[in-house]
Order: structure tokens, then C-alpha cells, then sequence
């Protein structure tokens, strides 16, 4: 349980200060124009899976950070969805009819 690989760690504490980022970037500027849903959906999966392996193979310590990433890509994708079509109404209002 408490026998875990810092290089596991280290790369998952890289995302868990990325993702944060990415939501206060979200929320200051409510613009998601450019953000993959497919990517993030991608992400979230993979994070799943981590999880899953940490169940069933290798249960510690370091699943928390998996659940917490998992978590922070999901509320990103959530704030895409919210922000989309206000997004493509302010694009599409910006174009100059002819």
C-alpha cells in the first residue's frame, strides 16, 4: 500500500497542476473555442484505466491522483459543453454578411 513509484507521482502531479490551468482559463475567459472534447474524453478514459489497473493490479496510494485528475479533465470537458455554443453564436455574430 504504501510502496509506490515517484516517477508515477511526478508525472501525474504534472497534470494535476495542468489541469487547474486549463479550468481557470476556462472560467476567466469562457472561451473553449480550440479545446478537443474528443481529447479530453480521450484523457478522462485513460485516467479510468490508471484506476483500474490501481483496483485490481497495484492498489496505493497514488490512485487519489488518478481520481482527482480524472476528476479536474471531466470539469474542464463539462465547461467546454457550457461554454460551446456561446462560443459559436459570438463567432457566428462576428461575421460580416455580404
Amino acid at each position: 500500500m504504501t510502496d509506490f513509484s515517484i516517477w508515477e507521482v511526478l508525472f501525474l502531479l504534472c497534470f494535476t497542476v495542468s489541469w487547474p490551468i486549463s479550468i481557470a482559463k476556462s472560467l476567466r475567459t469562457k472561451v473553449v473555442i480550440g479545446k478537443s472534447p474528443l481529447f479530453m474524453s480521450l484523457i478522462v478514459l485513460g485516467y479510468i484505466f490508471g484506476i483500474i489497473h490501481k483496483v485490481l493490479y497495484n492498489h496505493d496510494i497514488v490512485i487519489w491522483l488518478y481520481i482527482f485528475n480524472g476528476t479536474l479533465v471531466a470539469i474542464d470537458l463539462m465547461l467546454y459543453f457550457l461554454y460551446i455554443g456561446r462560443n459559436r453564436r459570438e463567432l457566428g455574430q462576428g461575421k460580416k454578411k455580404e
